[in-house]
């Protein structure tokens, strides 16, 4: 049986980069959730009038990776604290999220997010919305594996 975990943290094409190689990742594809319209495209997301985030799917085999390990590792590879950006991308597409797709990923999610908050693993307060998976609209072909295809984009 496979799960799928959605996250949003930035630049869609690092955060698939962040996940792709995991063992127990069965694929990955980047997209746009949380929008108002259907299959908004990339100059739609940009226009930053949908409402979407850019996002990545990840297809995973929880007996061979976690969900609370996707967790860490997003919550790692990302500043959670940057309200509608990361890094040099500004924009209510690059925010951080997770969209959950069971009552099971919600609470794992909002008990490490507690955690971190507690431990005052960052300095200032983090802003990652935790909300129900949306639909998910796939991104152009040109996107998908694009730090594979092109290396050194997004500072790799």
């Amino acid at each position: 049986m496979v799960e799928i975990a959605t996250f949003g943290a930035g630049c869609f094409w690092g955060v698939e980069a962040e996940f792709t190689e995991l063992p127990g990742v069965l694929a990955t594809r980047v997209g746009y959730s949380g929008g108002r319209t259907d299959n908004p495209s990339y100059q739609d997301v940009c226009s930053h009038g949908t409402g979407h985030a850019e996002v990545v799917e990840i297809t995973f085999d929880p007996l061979r990776i976690s969900y609370e390990n996707l967790l860490a590792l997003f919550w790692e590879s990302h500043d959670p604290t940057q309200l509608n950006r990361q890094g040099p991308d500004v924009g209510d597409q690059y925010r951080s999220v997770i969209f959950y797709h069971s009552e099971v990923q919600r609470q794992a999610a909002e008990a490490l997010l507690d955690e971190l908050e507690k431990k005052r693993v960052f300095r200032k307060p983090i802003v990652t919305e935790i909300v129900p998976a949306a639909p998910f609209w796939e991104a152009e072909a040109y996107h998908q594996k694009y730090l594979q295809k092109h290396r050194g984009g997004c500072g790799f």
